[in-house]
């Protein structure tokens, strides 16, 4: 093994000089990672490799025969079997290659049709130690459920239509400034019921669209058998989740999502897989091993799931293979890598503190092999595609992995800020208003690696499952049921939720990261929490579902903070402000109350005070001249009460303030927030 030192590690060590002490570590990890280059050069080079998908499983020929290629290591025979050959184990019988490898070719019919059907239920019949087990090809491109009240086994169609979708749509550039909408096709209906892809495309992009959201982070497209799973149990990698569609529908959404200037990640699971055996990964060719590791390092025990073996060359080529089949077939423009901080310490994370300290991030704990496995993915990735954005569910603060592969760091875009929402949730459930420590909430939204691009989200997915609330709910409970309306009296607790819910999510893009999320729904305050169909729930899709019908009632208050989300989209996409730097925080006052920061051009003012407003409260700016009120979340339209004059223009003084070279004066009312952008002369 080598120990070669990065390119361009000097670059990492100016970002973040005590990695001085940890250079032969990261040294150490990126040889590992040329070794593997190597290995892969190998075996065809790294655009054959990661093209495997165009061998490996069942694929038709020019003349219509089917060619079948899989990776068995422990089986002792295998056999496509179907509707088309009446099930008969002993009539296409694949034939032993070198490496693990088996073949078939069914030949075409006579009369030069495939003998296969399309859309007809297939699978292979894996044999070993006497026992012959029926299964579906890791390579399976669509698999279905039969019948889901009799039972919940998927099978293997063979999926090969006479007319296939044809992308027409160029993609978009790669967004300066990510507003990202993460999205689960399944819940977006506000009926109870599973939403197709064609459904959303038709009725939810518009939605996102004029919403102000350039990016969306599309969820549960992997194939999962377990819906309640939010698809984070992938039983078949390279299936789209037939409960929303077709493969075609997919493409359809993808290409519609072009087609408005859309930019399309997917949320890819490659940091464990399901542990069904009948229509999973597990157990594939009979034996614990194969792509996963075949001891204790192979399950995941509080997820209860399967672990790969990322130093076999079959699970990279696998893996590396469905990133590309996500971009190359679907059109896909990203991904975002769940459970990375999973997949980086043997521990898992699980009940770590991650207080350790660098030693923490370069000891025995961190996992060498899905390091160097994320470094192939991501140096893959954006050399092939220039376009590509990936980003890291990434909780620990491991140093580089948002640093390129050539300094010796992983190569991702962006990391998930994970720590705000928990934040958030924390201050809601256990402090009163009075008691908000602003210096402690501005170090929070700050507190992230330098040179390292986050991003900044109040809550996602993870904070409307069944068990905690979303931030709305949270902030006014019951009383969504009853005082929405704006015919009926605007409570103390309605009025604090509305303002608070805008706050949060102001101050949160503003400080929190480079780039911005947000979970379906969310913008316009979704109500109580995510809950898909289970025996506990009698099975009801009441919970999982998106309530859209709410912000398109008028009457409703909902209207307001949809409203406000919109405007603080387009705001940033008018100002470009989170690409454009880190923000400047010049006041932080726990006893007003109030933040005032500098970011791209423009003056955030936040009081969060629960009844104290402020006239003429000085804040300091650097820049001299004449300043109007661009986002004002005192507006009517915002569910406010219309205390700030928006025609008002602000004069900066001479006389610095707050560390500033400047200073102005505004009326900043209680819970209320406003946003100044220079006027030009």
């Amino acid at each position: 093994m080598s120990n070669t030192r990065p390119p361009k590690i000097d670059e990492l060590l100016k970002v973040d000089p005590y990695l001085h002490d940890f250079q032969d570590e990261i040294s150490r990890r990126y040889g590992v990672f040329l070794d593997y280059q190597r290995r892969i050069e190998e075996c065809g080079g790294m655009e054959a490799f990661t093209s495997s998908y165009k061998q490996f499983g069942l694929n038709v020929q020019p003349d219509n025969s089917v060619k079948g290629l899989e990776w068995a290591p422990a089986a002792e025979k295998l056999a496509l079997i179907g509707d088309f050959n009446n099930w008969d184990q002993d009539a296409n019988v694949y034939t032993k290659e070198e490496h693990g490898k088996w073949s078939v070719t069914v030949p075409a019919n006579a009369d030069g049709s495939c003998a296969i059907p399309h859309n007809s239920v297939i699978k292979i019949a894996v044999s070993r130690h006497g026992q012959t087990y029926f299964k579906l090809s890791p390579w399976a491109t669509y698999v279905t459920c039969p019948n889901p009240k009799e039972t919940v086994i998927y099978h293997q169609n063979f999926w090969n239509p006479s007319e296939k979708y044809q992308m027409k749509e160029a993609r978009p550039a790669r967004p300066a400034s990510l507003r990202i909408y993460e999205a689960h096709v399944g819940i977006s209906s506000h009926e109870g019921k599973i939403n197709t892809y064609r459904a959303f495309a038709d009725e939810v992009l518009p939605r996102i669209k004029h919403q102000g959201y350039n990016t969306i982070q599309l969820m549960a497209v992997m194939e999962h058998v377990y819906y309640a799973s939010f698809g984070y149990q992938v039983s078949n990698f390279f299936a789209v989740s037939s409960r929303c569609g077709t493969p075609e529908d997919l493409k359809y959404l993808v290409d519609k999502a072009h087609s408005m200037g859309i930019f399309m990640l997917l949320d890819v699971v490659h940091s464990h897989a399901s542990k069904n055996v009948e229509d999973g990964l597990n157990q594939w060719d009979g034996s614990n091993g194969g792509y996963f590791h075949d001891n204790a390092r192979g399950f995941h025990n509080l997820w209860d799931s399967r672990l790969f073996d990322y130093t076999q060359i079959e699970t990279l080529r696998f893996l590396l293979s469905n990133v590309r089949w996500w971009v190359e077939e679907y059109g896909f423009d990203g991904f975002r890598f769940d459970g990375v901080t999973s997949m980086i310490y043997h521990s898992h994370g699980m009940n770590d503190s991650f207080c350790g300290g660098y030693p923490m991030y370069f000891g025995l704990n961190a996992d060498t092999d899905s390091l160097v496995y994320l470094m192939l993915a991501n140096d893959f990735l954006h050399k092939k595609y220039p376009f590509m954005v990936t980003i890291a569910e990434e909780v620990s603060g491991m140093p580089g992995i948002c640093r390129p592969v050539e300094e010796g760091g992983q190569g991702f875009d962006y990391r998930l800020a994970m720590a705000l929402p928990d934040m958030w949730i924390k201050i809601l459930k256990h402090t009163s208003d009075e008691d908000w420590k602003i210096e402690n909430i501005v170090f929070n939204l700050e507190n992230r690696r330098y040179a390292e691009k986050h991003v900044a989200y109040a809550e996602s997915h993870d904070q409307a499952l069944v068990g905690d609330k979303t931030i709305a709910f949270w902030l006014m409970d019951k009383e969504m049921y009853d005082f929405m309306s704006t015919d009926s009296p605007l409570t103390p607790i309605i009025d604090r939720g509305l303002a608070l819910h805008k706050l949060i999510r102001l101050i949160t893009i503003g400080l929190g990261g480079e780039a911005w999320l947000n979970f379906i729904g969310n913008e316009f305050g979704h109500p109580e929490w995510l809950d898909f169909p289970r025996v506990g729930n009698g099975e009801s899709f009441h919970y999982a579902r998106r309530q859209f019908n709410l912000v398109d009632a008028d009457y409703l208050r909902y209207k307001f903070l949809n409203n406000w989300d919109r405007e603080m989209m387009l705001l940033e996409e008018r100002t470009g402000f989170l690409h454009k730097g880190y923000a400047y925080t010049s006041w932080k006052h726990d006893g007003d109350k109030v933040v005032v920061f500098e970011r791209g051009g423009l003056v955030f003012v936040m009081n969060l005070h629960p009844n104290k407003s402020f006239a003429d409260y000085s804040i300091g700016v650097n820049t001299a001249g004449k300043y109007r009120i661009a986002l004002n979340s005192d507006d009517a339209q915002f569910g406010g009460h219309s205390r700030v004059d928006n025609g008002t223009v602000f004069h900066t003084s001479d006389d610095g303030y707050a560390g500033r070279r400047h200073r102005l004066q505004v009326y900043i009312p209680c819970r209320s927030a406003i946003v100044l952008e220079k006027v030009d002369e």
